[in-house]
């Protein structure tokens, strides 16, 4: 998800490479009352969905001892049908593409003013002020109900908070000329740091009933790369914490990367810091001063530097100066203490955690939640709440062949707790204490949580050393390599089920997954059972498991260490071999791939499907795909039969139908669709959009026409020519839920 710019160009993620060498009713309610599974999932599904999320019809009842006079004739309600709504074909144009019947509308975009004051944007690179303005590339989002009086309302539909996370930036259109060579001139760096990390933002219906931003809303804030925050949890104060900033280890500065998030049971947004390190500058020799245990670590998480070859950062940020701002991202050992109070060579291991923010508190202190591990965090899901029963929170490490992860709270779910006045103290009750566990996916179709503790004899006894169990929410990835945690493609985003409680998490696609492995490559398994040759664009390839998936799984409890799971879903072109690529048997109207973004509707239960996509976008812009999932263990097992004799048995969940799947969206040109909330009545729904127009180079800003998108004033919004990342509101004309 890097922009092709000319700042980056030569820049490649670490954390893109494979760096791991190591209370509606139930289905089954209707299932009991005489639907069979197969009539729910072949045809019927739309019909028998609708008639159980619908709401309750009233039968009016006449008074007094005369009949009523006759009413006068009225047409019927219409029946809702999830999916009702006709499939959105695939298409290349640079604009918002939704069904008949839908409108859609953007709010939010990339450098809009967040307090008053500030200047509307110009969108020509000669703004500034990020600090109150809306961030850049967008991704993750949640909705946040506000009453009329200011205080929080989950049941709002009218008034809300939306915080989202800027994953990173498109720095060809936030400066004039595209941005400078390194060294970085300190008035371009400031604009770049500003541009990253979260959003709170007011938006409230207007008096035409469509929703506008509140500029001079008491609630908006930004949280930037340069915000001070607390380290929170087992991890805090920890020695490998201990900066110049924070001589005892207990704060840092910044969040970066933030791509996906979650949102609490008691009303905060748990947000993520997925590819971070890569923004950490690591000068050769570097590893000279540091003890082999950490350059183990440096090397498992994408720094590994040699005597003659530096780590580059992703935007050479150190470069801008020798101010503090600026030092802090060079990760080196530069003082002359032994703990490293003088310098940042610690900076580099503060960041890769969850943090949490109160978004209804626009002064409240932001946490970084140690215990649920550091790694390249996608999202965070809660498993359903129990109850007198620990919370479950579910993660993925996105990058090549790492894994999923669960946190276990050690206290004990209260439901009082969701309204509690002061919402960082509820975090800190669960989830500063707990258990941490990497996920293990058997052949057969169960798994197992093994939890990551320093008395775990694999990783007391591996050759890493671990000596206190601090070490391993730090190194995390080290400790679920010996623990032989299984590597998936690319874990992203997770999301509950809210009546099933089944678990949904992508794997957007895996480029290193091979049939017979050589090198570093890996091979494919009953998880991750595909690798197969792409080609598109007529001349371009791709190798590996190219097109994604997503896995289903389920606990038995929340503090259950076994599961059972299948492949919900395979990516792949309609067109595709259905033998070995297009499993899942999609036609033209719900053909995918690489699923990223995966969220489920709590009003209608539709589970939402976000693409972020490489390899087929010489057919289609990313897109948003609308499902109504069956249950676990709904399909059968499948073998996969590659030359050679190779073969590999996965656990495939019912092929989708007509009924169950289908297209909703298509995005502008060159983007990711990527971030999903809804109002309450499921009326609304906000997706992000994130860098449109990503083909776009300096060398070309003096001509529009030869941007490769012009989204989103190509629809009427803002400013300027330039591509911005924004937020697209969609509803149904009819007033409808969307989704119908």
């Amino acid at each position: 998800m890097n922009a092709r710019t000319d700042l980056t160009s030569t820049f490649t993620d670490p954390d893109d490479l494979d760096n791991n060498r190591s209370a509606n009713p139930h289905f089954q309610d209707v299932l009991n009352a005489g639907m069979s599974r197969r009539n729910l999932l072949r045809g019927s599904a739309g019909g028998a969905l609708a008639a159980m999320f619908a709401p309750l019809a009233l039968s009016g009842c006449g008074g007094g001892d005369n009949p009523a006079p006759a009413p006068a004739p009225v047409s019927p309600a219409p029946t809702e049908t999830l999916l009702g709504f006709t499939a959105v074909a695939k298409t290349l144009a640079d604009t918002n593409t939704v069904p008949a019947g839908y409108s859609a509308s953007v709010i939010l975009a990339c450098g809009d003013p967040l307090a008053a004051g500030v200047p509307a944007y110009k969108n020509d690179g000669t703004d500034t002020g990020y600090d109150k303005r809306v961030g850049d590339c967008h991704d993750g989002i949640q909705y946040f109900g506000l009453s009329a009086s200011g205080t929080r309302d989950d049941n709002s539909n009218a008034r809300a908070l939306l915080a989202m996370n800027h994953e990173y930036i498109t720095p060809v259109v936030l400066h004039v000329n595209g941005g400078s060579p390194r060294p970085r001139p300190a008035s371009e760096v400031d604009i770049e740091v500003d541009c990253h990390g979260i959003t709170v933002a007011e938006v409230a219906k207007d008096a035409a009933g469509k929703f506008a931003a509140v500029v001079s809303s008491p609630f908006n804030r930004r949280i930037t790369g340069s915000t001070a925050m607390e380290l929170s949890g087992p991890a805090r104060g920890h020695a490998l914490f201990v900066t110049k900033f924070s001589p005892n280890g207990t704060r840092t500065r910044g969040t970066m990367n933030n791509c996906g998030n979650g949102k609490t049971l008691w009303g905060t947004l748990l947000t993520t810091e997925e590819n971070w390190s890569g923004y950490y500058f690591r000068a050769a020799g570097d590893q000279a001063q540091r003890s082999a245990k950490l350059n183990a670590s440096f090397a498992r998480y994408g720094r590994n530097v040699t005597a003659t070859s530096a780590a580059n950062s992703r935007y050479g940020w150190e470069t801008a100066g020798t101010g503090d701002l600026y030092a802090r991202w060079n990760t080196s050992v530069v003082g002359t203490s032994t703990d490293g109070s003088d310098d940042y060579r610690h900076e580099w291991f503060c960041q890769g955690f969850m943090v949490e923010v109160d978004p209804y508190n626009a002064t409240s202190v932001v946490k970084k939640r140690t215990g649920l591990g550091r790694f390249a965090h996608e999202n965070s899901a809660f498993g359903l709440p129990v109850a007198g029963k620990p919370l479950a929170v579910y993660m993925g490490c996105d990058s090549q062949n790492e894994y999923v992860y669960k946190w276990v709270s050690a206290e004990n779910w209260n439901p009082a707790d969701a309204n509690a006045a002061d919402r960082l103290a509820v975090g800190d009750k669960y989830l500063d204490r707990g258990k941490l566990y990497v996920a293990k996916f058997n052949e057969n179709g169960t798994g197992e949580w093994v939890e990551l503790t320093v008395t775990n004899p694999a990783i007391a006894g591996a050759a890493f050393g671990f000596t206190d169990q601090a070490e391993i929410y730090i190194h995390t990835r080290i400790a679920a390599d010996a623990v032989g945690a299984t590597k998936m493609d690319r874990p992203e985003w997770v999301d509950v089920h809210p009546r099933t409680g089944e678990l949904y998490i992508t794997m957007t696609n895996n480029s290193s997954r091979r049939v017979a492995p050589t090198g570093t490559q890996t091979r494919v398994d009953a998880a991750n059972p595909r690798a197969y040759v792409d080609v598109f664009a007529g001349q371009s390839t791709a190798s590996g498991n190219v097109n994604g998936h997503i896995v289903r799984f389920k606990d038995a409890s929340p503090e259950a260490t076994s599961f059972n799971w299948d492949v919900y879903l395979f990516g792949g072109e309609a067109g595709a071999d259905p033998k070995l690529v297009n499993l899942s048997g999609l036609t033209a109207d719900q053909d995918f791939s690489s699923p990223d973004g995966l969220v489920f509707s709590r009003s209608t239960g539709l589970c939402w499907i976000q693409t972020d996509d490489g390899a087929y976008v010489d057919v289609t812009n990313c897109m948003l795909l609308a499902a109504i999932p069956g249950q676990l263990g709904d399909g059968s097992a499948v073998t996969l039969s590659y030359s050679g004799g190779v073969s590999v048995t996965t656990r495939m969940g019912a092929k989708p139908t007509a009924a169950t799947l289908k297209r909703f969206y298509v995005g502008p040109y060159d983007c990711e669709v990527t971030g999903l909330c809804e109002t309450p009545d499921g009326k609304t729904i906000f997706i992000n959009i994130q860098h449109p127009g990503d083909g776009t180079t300096a060398a070309n800003l003096g001509d529009p026409s030869k941007y490769t998108s012009q989204w989103p004033s190509i629809v009427g919004y803002g400013a300027g020519k330039r591509p911005r990342s924004a937020t697209v509101v969609i509803t149904k004309n009819d007033g409808g839920r969307v989704g119908t």
